[in-house]
């Protein structure tokens, strides 16, 4: 009897130590856009529901330059990208010539700017390191409301790659030296409102998308040495969407959206599938399942996003579902409202957010049938990708104002919370507590 309790204490210890491990090491990691799984499905437990000012703000550490890349989190660590304006060209005197005018507006600004990857501790928000990538004049043009590092950066846990639209790719260790560095041009974007694209990493393979208004192309560098493994050229102009990797049950695809949806073989570059899109502009990510991706483009003031679902397995040139019927594409919706927002899909359900007046849209993804369309309440835009966290959708718009709702077939508001600062960047995540890069502070909200 003594020698069975033995036994089964041990069992038990050995269990509780196991646990530990397990619990300890899953759930610190936040390696790109949109999370590990780039599913915005938050692992986290202990997580706090409410915050403001004054609550639950762990620490804060002021902005380093201007952003709209979302931060990263591995172990103890927090990335982000940012640009800083060092030196602000001098106004040009309006000339009265009507070709020195044409030339003043096609020329690229002359402001100096520092482009840098920063990393905080995550338990304390204290400044690591910081590193200067490259400073000098923009390559190109961007938006007035928009910066020049809107991509996310990605770690392995080992090195950090950023990518800073058209301004060179580069690759650091966790201590902030250099590994390698690489430039995939400069090229003119749509109405010169710059770039969103973030580079995706994957068996020790990154990958950029270049998509402009001249000479689009996906890239995939060797991770550890930077040499290029292959390149494809793309029939596209400008795009804005993340691309994302999609292991099925079948195989594993490096998907990207544009006119058309692209699927790749992410070891050769061979193209799998293609779904061309009747409208829109390319900028929410997909999401997926094992057995299908949903695929779309995001709607503007004038037209709806439409939404796709492409089972797995497809291979040639797609036609939507409401065109011909099609064994590899399970339906389609030209009036599904995709947005800005990056989708969400969570037990069954699929949840488009609204950039303008804060409508939520709920799918069914085996169907397409719409369970819902709802308004969350007085909300501003909204930027940035929503996430689930222990049963519950949050999204947040640029005023800071996040509102939470119960996941379901029914609609139902659970509550908000405030922090007074501009947002546009997506969350990430730590074992216990959000990370939000606003433009004014970056904040740990933990209890």
């Amino acid at each position: 009897m003594k020698k069975q309790h033995l036994i089964l204490l041990r069992g038990s210890v050995s269990l509780i130590i196991l646990i530990f491990i397990l619990s300890s090491c899953s759930t610190n990691e936040w390696p790109q856009f949109r999370g590990a799984k780039s599913d915005m499905i938050v692992p986290g437990q202990n997580l706090p529901t409410d915050w403001s000012d004054s609550l639950n703000i762990r620490w804060t550490q002021a902005m380093d330059g201007e952003s709209w890349s979302s931060p990263i989190v591995y172990d103890d660590k927090v990335f982000y990208s940012s640009a800083v304006l060092v030196k602000k060209a001098p106004e040009k005197p309006k000339s009265e010539d009507p070709a020195q005018q044409e030339a003043d507006k096609n020329s690229l600004p002359e402001d100096v700017y520092r482009w840098q990857l920063t990393c905080l501790d995550a338990n304390s928000g204290k400044k690591l390191w910081n590193v200067v990538s490259r400073e000098g004049s923009p390559r190109i043009k961007k938006h007035a409301g928009s910066t020049y590092a809107c991509e996310t950066p990605v770690t392995d846990g080992k090195h950090v790659w950023v990518y800073y639209g058209m301004h060179g790719v580069y690759c650091y260790d966790l201590n902030g030296s250099l590994v390698w560095q690489q430039d995939p041009g400069a090229y003119p974007t749509l109405n010169d409102w710059g770039t969103g694209s973030s580079p995706v990493l994957y068996n020790n393979t990154l990958y950029v998308l270049v998509d402009n208004e001249e000479n689009s192309f996906l890239i995939a560098y060797d991770a550890q040495t930077g040499n290029e493994k292959w390149k494809i050229d793309r029939d596209e102009t400008t795009t804005y969407s993340t691309p994302v990797i999609w292991e099925n049950s079948l195989r594993t695809e490096l998907v990207t959206l544009g006119t058309k949806a692209r699927s790749y073989n992410p070891e050769t570059g061979e193209l799998l599938w293609e779904l061309e899109f009747n409208k829109g502009r390319a900028v929410a990510s997909p999401v997926f399942d094992k057995e299908k991706i949903y695929v779309g483009l995001s709607g503007g003031p004038r037209d709806v996003g439409p939404l796709h679902a492409v089972k797995a397995g497809a291979s040639g040139k797609l036609t939507p579902a409401y065109k011909s019927s099609n064994e590899f594409v399970a339906w389609s919706d030209t009036l599904a409202g995709l947005c800005n927002p990056s989708p969400v899909l969570y037990n069954g359900l699929l949840y488009l957010i609204a950039d303008r007046n804060g409508e939520v849209t709920c799918i069914d993804p085996e169907t397409g049938e719409h369970v819902y369309k709802e308004k969350a309440g007085k909300v501003a835009a909204c930027w940035a990708s929503p996430w689930i966290c222990n049963n519950q959708l949050y999204f947040y718009d640029e005023k800071g104002v996040t509102n939470i709702i119960k996941p379901g077939r029914e609609f139902e508001v659970l509550g908000s919370n405030s922090i007074d600062d501009k947002f546009w960047a997506s969350i990430a995540v730590t074992k216990d507590s959000y990370i939000f890069k606003g433009v004014k502070n970056i904040y740990c909200i933990g209890k």
